[in-house]
């Protein structure tokens, strides 16, 4: 084999692995209710919405609606998980796709915003909540000091995300997997944000505070 061609070669297994290991995606019906719907996502993020990291899928119940609309139009027109670096961004993509309709888009957000609020329990370890607060700082003219997000300027909330999950994205913005894409109008703004912290131990505490401000 062309030795050009084994990365795609790679990325193919490893959807068709990560495919097996929540099931299978099937194509939901365009009359389906949002429950039925949302046992696509329900594979891979828990009935619950919890997430399993295990799978790559981060806690999503609760999430704002225009959020979740928002990150599935992104995968849709390729503003999120073509980047060849990234991987679990690409295993979200076919899901995306799946979905029949702006209509199904807008059915599954509106049903995942209805869920509690999700307080997943953290699994990090070995960052400093302390040293994190400090660097918190910066996040909060767009996340607010609680973390809470704001809606007018496209930033999501944070603490009730899963903490794994919020120090992959961080590495993704800075690395430039994730927010360089031509059609992505918002995520260019996490980059420079992302590039103030120095290493992944910067990430973790910055987290690890994240952790300590949800209510």
């Amino acid at each position: 084999m062309n030795d050009l061609h084994r990365p795609y070669s790679a990325v193919i297994v490893l959807l068709g692995l990560f495919f097996v290991a929540c099931g299978g995606y099937g194509e939901p019906s365009p009359n389906a209710g949002h429950e039925q719907i949302f046992q696509l996502c329900a594979q891979c993020h828990g009935a619950d919405a919890m997430g399993n990291s295990a799978v790559n899928a981060p806690a999503i119940a609760g999430m704002p609606q225009w959020y979740v609309e928002e990150q599935l139009r992104k995968f849709r027109n390729g503003a999120r998980g073509k980047h060849f670096d990234d991987l679990t961004g690409m295993q979200m993509r076919p899901m995306a796709l799946s979905l029949a309709s702006e209509d199904e888009i807008v059915t599954i957000a509106m049903y995942i915003a209805s869920l509690p609020v999700a307080k997943p329990a953290p699994q990090l370890q070995g960052g400093d909540a302390t040293r994190g607060r400090n660097l918190f700082a910066p996040c909060t003219a767009c996340h607010g000091p609680e973390g809470a997000g704001m809606q007018t300027l496209k930033a999501p909330p944070l603490a009730h995300a899963s903490d794994w999950y919020l120090v992959r994205s961080l590495e993704k913005f800075k690395a430039g997997v994730r927010g360089t894409a031509a059609n992505d109008t918002t995520g260019p703004l996490m980059q420079p944000m992302a590039r103030t912290l120095p290493d992944e131990q910067a990430m973790k505490d910055v987290v690890a505070y994240i952790m300590t401000i949800a209510k």
